[in-house]
């Protein structure tokens, strides 16, 4: 099946999480926004195309399907395509981890928009320091301490199973985007997170995401992302 993934552009966003898992997968896609701007995203979100109706994307389109949220797609795409173990327990575990990740990058996002998202970083700036203050300080080493349990208490290289899956993926791109937004944090909690770091060092070198990393399909982190960095915003 050729699938059809509509995101922004110029962002790796949410959708990021989706391309990695399409990557790795082999997948046959096609990013369409990229390829026909972002107003090719907009009759879908006002109802104007067939299938269930998203109320922002990322979302999919396969074949008849229109799947929507990203743990939701992922969910979809990972028994389709191996990432995810065959039991009915496995991928319920999985969806759980993928959902906690999800509150993380929430929380990032955050970070630069504590007060409303469709104001500018720059009209919240002393919010935007105090809930980052908070978000370093408590909530990085919360999640990513029971990231590294959750890895430590399976094989110590896997988030379940024995072998990659999609919530692997999302912690790479987690641990990338945490670094690329907080450096000086994440530094401090090198000690704390080894095996998280290496999963993403493992996860790098996978054949096909080593391919798409180095590829133009991979965009860089920018200060219009979920994850961005403001060094005022990663002040000790």
């Amino acid at each position: 099946m050729r699938y059809e993934l509509y995101y922004w552009t110029g962002i790796q966003g949410r959708g990021e999480f989706v391309r990695l898992a399409l990557e790795d997968a082999g997948a046959e896609y096609i990013d369409v926004a990229r390829e026909k701007g972002d107003e090719a995203i907009m009759p879908f979100l006002r109802g104007q195309q067939p299938g269930a109706q998203p109320f922002a994307p990322p979302f999919l389109r396969a074949g008849r399907q229109v799947i929507a949220q990203t743990a939701n797609i992922l969910g979809f795409l990972a028994p389709r395509h191996g990432l995810v173990p065959a039991s009915a327990a496995s991928q319920t575990y999985a969806l759980q981890l993928q959902l906690t990740i999800t509150d993380i990058v929430a929380e990032a996002h955050d970070t630069h928009h504590p007060v409303a998202v469709e104001k500018y970083y720059e009209d919240q700036r002393p919010e935007a320091r105090k809930r980052s203050a908070s978000f370093r300080e408590e909530r990085i080493p919360k999640f990513l301490g029971y990231f590294e349990q959750i890895l430590e208490n399976n094989d110590g290289r896997h988030a379940l199973g024995r072998r990659n899956s999609y919530v692997d993926l999302s912690l790479f791109q987690l641990m990338a985007g945490l670094e690329y937004a907080f450096p000086r944090t994440m530094k401090r909690l090198q000690r704390r997170t080894t095996r998280l770091r290496a999963l993403r060092e493992r996860v790098a070198e996978r054949p096909r995401i080593a391919a798409y990393l180095a590829s133009p399909r991979r965009l860089a982190f920018n200060e219009d992302g979920i994850f961005r960095h403001y060094p005022e915003l990663d002040e000790a």
